[in-house]
Parts: C-alpha cells; sequence; structure tokens
C-alpha cells in the first residue's frame, strides 16, 4: 500500500542499488597480476552458470582480461574493505596491488590468473563474448569453477553460510554491510509450521557464529 508519497523523476542513470563491491584479479603470470575493484557485475544465467564484469578500455585490467579471456571475481568483506577501495582507485600500471594490500595470489582450479586468498568465495570465469556498450566494454563469461572458505560451510548441513564472512555491497559511491536477513526465497507463501523450524535453524546458526 502506498504511504502517499510521489516520486520525483529523474534523468535515465545507473541508480540501481545495492550492487556487488567485487575485486577482480586477473593475469597469467606473476609479473602481469592485477586486482580491478568491480561494481558492475552479476549473474545473467544458471545454465551454464554465467557472469558478467564491466570495464572502461582504458582500464589496465581491460587489456589483461582482453588478451588472457579469464578472471577471478572475488567477493569482498568488511576486512577487505580497505583493500577493496584501494585497488578502485589506484592502477596496475603503477602499483602492485597485491603487495601493496598485503593480500595473497592463490592458484585456481581451472584458470591461470590467481584469485585473492582473503576472499571467502571466489568465482573463476572464462570469457565467452566481449560487447562494447559505449563507456564500458562487457565481458560475458562462463563461471567454470567456485571455491569457498571451508571456515563458513557448516559441518553438519554443508550449506555455506557466507553472511558470516561479513560481506559488503556499494551503494550511491559508498560501501556497505550486508544487513540483517529479513526472510528466505519463497518465505510469502512458506506454512507457518515451515517459518518456525527456519526460525529456529536461524537462532542456530547465529549461536553458532557467537562461540
Amino acid at each position: 500500500m502506498s504511504d502517499g508519497s510521489t516520486k520525483v523523476s529523474w534523468k535515465p542513470g545507473t541508480l540501481l542499488t545495492p550492487v556487488p563491491a567485487v575485486m577482480v584479479s586477473c593475469g597469467e603470470s606473476p609479473e602481469t597480476y592485477n586486482i580491478i575493484t568491480i561494481a558492475w557485475t552479476g549473474i545473467v544465467n544458471s545454465k551454464p552458470p554465467m557472469t558478467y564484469i564491466s570495464i572502461r578500455p582504458e582500464r589496465h585490467s581491460h587489456h589483461i582480461i582482453k588478451e588472457t579471456g579469464e578472471f577471478v571475481i572475488n567477493i569482498t568483506t568488511r576486512h577487505l574493505a580497505k583493500a577493496t577501495d584501494w585497488c578502485g582507485v589506484k592502477s596496475g600500471k603503477e602499483f602492485n596491488k597485491f603487495e601493496e594490500m598485503k593480500l595473497t595470489p592463490e592458484p585456481s582450479a581451472k584458470v591461470k590468473c590467481p584469485a585473492i586468498a582473503e576472499s571467502p568465495l571466489t568465482l573463476e570465469c572464462k570469457v565467452t563474448e566481449i560487447k562494447n556498450l559505449g563507456s564500458h566494454d562487457m565481458f560475458l563469461a562462463e563461471i567454470i569453477a567456485v571455491n569457498a572458505d571451508e571456515k563458513y560451510i557448516n559441518k553438519e548441513t554443508g550449506e555455506f553460510q557466507i553472511e558470516f564472512s561479513d560481506p559488503i555491497t556499494y551503494m550511491h559511491g559508498n560501501y556497505y554491510n550486508v544487513g540483517k536477513r529479513i526472510g528466505k526465497f519463497g518465505f510469502s507463501v512458506m506454512k507457518k509450521s515451515t517459518q518456525r523450524k527456519r526460525r529456529k535453524a536461524m537462532r542456530n546458526k547465529t549461536n553458532q557464529k557467537s562461540k
């Protein structure tokens, strides 16, 4: 139900928020390893699993990814917030970002470029198509491997509880922690008995985190 407020019409712009704040690693040798911070990313298909990143052609990582056809999306956390921001404002032409931010290049399972060991979740990607959209080129890619930090995997259920890693998002030029969960997909049509079971499970998760 509307609260009676009215909307103000603005010109078209990139105001879809919140969006991910991820670090994308690339390069096939230690001399070419680089990290670029990306907010224009997301999932575009499930079978096969596909994602995209959009990069301005003048960015240092653009030609690296275009030449190698590979990259790794590294999910970021509150602990990685400073590195996430720094890697977005500094250029790989001038700095070794892994060294400057004391990040660890970790061998990937199926691509030559490294992952960031400190990230709780990394997605190894193979470029399938590059689309010029104007200010940015969009790199469409298939996700060919996913690597999850085992300390966030529930040993009893096998569930990956990434929320315990304190992930962050990006909104209007600012970084934010992911907020408190308010529901699970399908909760609006869920039976009350199932809702009670879900709430009990969530309390158990919270208790596990506090131990």
